[in-house]
């Protein structure tokens, strides 16, 4: 069967179309198989070589990346019953596989020999880096624990495993378990037309045949499309308390309750740290990141705190006031389901355009026009549709090409853009589905070219219009764009560096963030916006509003940020598993410093926060303002060309390729900064693009 097993095919892209969960259990079965034998070869006849240690775990490292990525991928995107029960089954063994290699002694041993030897002397400074990674890696694996301290650090692995995997499980589950079916017209006062079309067509795919936009039924459920908008517009404001204390408490109680899984992983988390010889999660996290330490990231949220905290209560005073003046009777008692609705009333007010104004002039396809425009301006390639030369996992997944300024293929990408709430993560990400490796090349050819999936969860078409995407949608594109770049246009020939391999997580959002700013840009967003029955970009006029808005509630913004980083920092450094209260005590503590409206008693964000308890940003979720000091930074460089110079900006942007985007984990993210930059980042940039700034 291992033969025509489609995940083992050694195909250049995935067969999507031809992979079914029952194909998991038996390819991991047999993968596992492959490289233990792999493996154990490698460890009787190990040297301390590049070429006899680094190049045969290179070859490993890609081959179990290229199976288990491909299941990894569609757990994100095609999620079922079916390939969960499968997903659970394979992964300890992938677990264990990766434990075996991580811990090996031999291995361990010719890295150590190799680092110390004269041979060393003999590699350039990118393998040297990644020599030094693996040695650490090891480390983090329990290379150095006794046989006792190794079993148990190895039951922890797998548990978190299949914790964290539960814990998002839990999260798609209450999602796509929660909907509120409206059929009266007034409970829809307010909403724009998008939605309402939008929550017309969900209730026609449940079965009420009839329903229009104008009269519905009208299904509601908690994903981002529906939530956003109907907090930011329904008149009813007993509605929007119901759908928000939905959002709030999802996957909070009941049957996909990640409370008792929370307390589970932080114990784990804290318990694999002190195995490690760590105080803390967070000094284990942080030992392989850009911040040296804790003291380092809590300075800086600390900083960005005191810019902030002023301006989030002077945004809560100024939502109070217009609603008084409105004559709300809730002016005086705003609550948390309140403040998306008056600070879009405010918004429309202060600068005379609403949100939804902006929908029509950015369908999807004048927006990809308009972002690829802007890629061959900045980086010297251009982007082709390549829709039905890969296969995919959906009919709506879209497929693209990369070509250098000489019409050569140097990268691709999948799109998968829009929201499936019963079989799709929420968020937003990129991951890899192939890496660019000049040893790992096939089929004659020189470097094997790296592939991207580019994952959003936009609005998505409705009664056979393309997708009118919201601004902060179109801002989303944009980033997971920038991490895209990152992994496309690298340069470094050595797979465990390249791209954003080996790359300090507290760095890897700098091209994603930096990708953002441009959506501000007049001559870009003239290209990037279309309306959907003029096809006339968006006007000066409404530009220079949006413009005039970029700054509104920056400070209720970046305290939000920070409200997340502090929590993230404080359970993960500070919580001892099993003190009063637990985890949600050390949420309200925080946000009684980080929060202008006190939290609801049934608040469990924690219980859907994918982040630190599903993904990769445990300890880690301050790398979102630490990355943004580098990539407003960054983007001042652009600024100081002159953003209105097309031969200065080119310059810029060529250089900003050559160093941020091509030298990916080839070297340490401050060296890689300050190539570009000429000097080490400075948080000015940051504080004066939010509106914080003192000078």
């Amino acid at each position: 069967m291992s033969q025509e097993n489609p995940l083992l095919a050694r195909n250049s892209l995935p067969p999507f179309s031809a992979i079914r969960p029952g194909h998991v259990e038996s390819a991991v079965g047999d993968l596992i198989a492959e490289l233990r034998e792999t493996l154990q070869a490698l460890e009787e006849n190990v040297q301390p070589t590049w070429e006899g240690v680094v190049v045969p775990l290179e070859a490993l490292g890609d081959r179990l990346g290229s199976v288990w990525g491909t299941v990894g991928h569609l757990m994100g995107v095609q999620n079922s019953d079916a390939l969960r029960e499968a997903f659970e089954h394979a992964q300890p063994e992938v677990v264990r596989f990766a434990l075996a290699q991580g811990q090996s002694r031999p291995i361990y041993r010719a890295l150590e020999t190799l680092h110390g030897s004269e041979n060393w002397s003999a590699l350039d400074a990118v393998q040297k880096r990644i020599v030094e990674s693996l040695l650490r890696e090891a480390k983090h694996s329990g290379v150095g624990l006794d046989e006792a301290e190794r079993s148990r650090f190895n039951a922890i692995q797998e548990e978190l495993a299949r914790l964290t995997t539960e814990f998002n499980n839990h999260v798609l589950d209450a999602t796509r378990a929660w909907s509120l079916v409206l059929g009266d017209p007034s409970e829809m006062e307010g909403t724009p037309s998008s939605l309402r079309e939008l929550c017309a067509q969900r209730a026609r795919e449940s079965g009420e045949a009839d329903a229009s936009p104008e009269t519905g039924p009208w299904k509601l459920g908690l994903d981002a499309p529906c939530l956003i908008p109907f907090l930011e517009h329904a008149v009813r404001r007993d509605l929007r308390e119901k759908i928000y204390r939905a959002y709030l408490s999802k996957a909070g109680s009941g049957e996909f309750d990640n409370s008792p899984l929370i307390e589970k992983i932080l114990a784990l988390r804290r318990e694999e740290a002190r195995l490690l010889g760590y105080a803390s999660y967070a000094e284990l996290s942080l030992a392989s990141k850009m911040a040296p330490d804790v003291d380092a990231v809590t300075t800086l949220l600390e900083s960005l705190r005191g810019a902030s905290i002023d301006a989030a209560h002077e945004d809560l005073a100024s939502l109070q006031a217009f609603a008084a003046h409105c004559g709300a009777d809730e002016a005086g008692d705003l609550q948390l389901w309140d403040i998306a609705f008056w600070a879009q009333r405010l918004r429309e007010e202060r600068y005379a355009y609403s949100e939804e104004e902006l929908r029509p002039y950015f369908p999807l396809p004048r927006v990809l026009d308009g972002l690829f425009a802007l890629t061959r301006r900045l980086f010297g390639v251009s982007v082709q549709a390549a829709d039905g030369q890969a296969d995919v996992w959906h009919p709506d997944v879209r497929f693209f090409r990369v070509l250098d300024a000489t019409g050569e293929e140097v990268a691709a990408f999948f799109l998968d853009p829009y929201s499936r709430p019963g079989e799709k993560r929420g968020g937003a990400w990129m991951d890899e589905c192939v890496g660019r490796s000049r040893r790992l090349a096939e089929n004659g050819e020189g470097v094997r070219k790296p592939v991207a999936y580019l994952v959003c969860n936009q609005s998505p078409p409705v009664d056979g219009q393309p997708s009118l995407m919201s601004f902060g949608e179109v801002t989303t594109l944009f980033h997971e764009f920038g991490h895209g770049l990152q992994h496309m246009l690298t340069r470094v020939d050595e797979a465990m560096a390249s791209g954003i391999r080996n790359v300090e997580w507290d760095a890897v959002e700098l091209p994603s963030q930096f990708m953002e700013n441009w959506c501000y840009h007049r001559a870009t967003m003239a290209e990037l916006s279309a309306h959907i029955d003029t096809g006339e970009p968006l006007p000066d006029a409404l530009y220079q509003k949006l413009d005039a808005a970029r700054t509104y509630r920056a400070g209720s913004d970046m305290l939000r940020q920070l409200y997340f980083s502090f929590t993230d920092l404080a359970l993960h450094h500070e919580y001892q598993p099993g003190e009063a209260g637990g985890a949600f005590a050390v949420q309200r503590r925080v946000a009684e410093r980080n929060a202008v409206l006190p939290l609801l008693d049934e608040d469990r964000f924690l219980c859907s926060f994918g982040h630190i308890f599903g993904g990769g940003y445990a300890a880690g979720y301050y790398s979102y303002k630490w990355a943004e000091v580098l990539s407003a930074d960054a983007f001042g460089a652009f600024e100081e060309a002159g953003l209105e110079d097309v031969a200065a900006v080119e310059q810029t942007g060529l250089r900003f390729r050559e160093t941020v985007l091509a030298l990916g984990g080839s070297r340490s993210p401050m060296e890689v900064f300050t190539a570009f930059r000429g000097r080490e980042p400075d948080v000015e940039a940051l504080l004066r693009h939010s509106g914080l700034s003192e000078t």
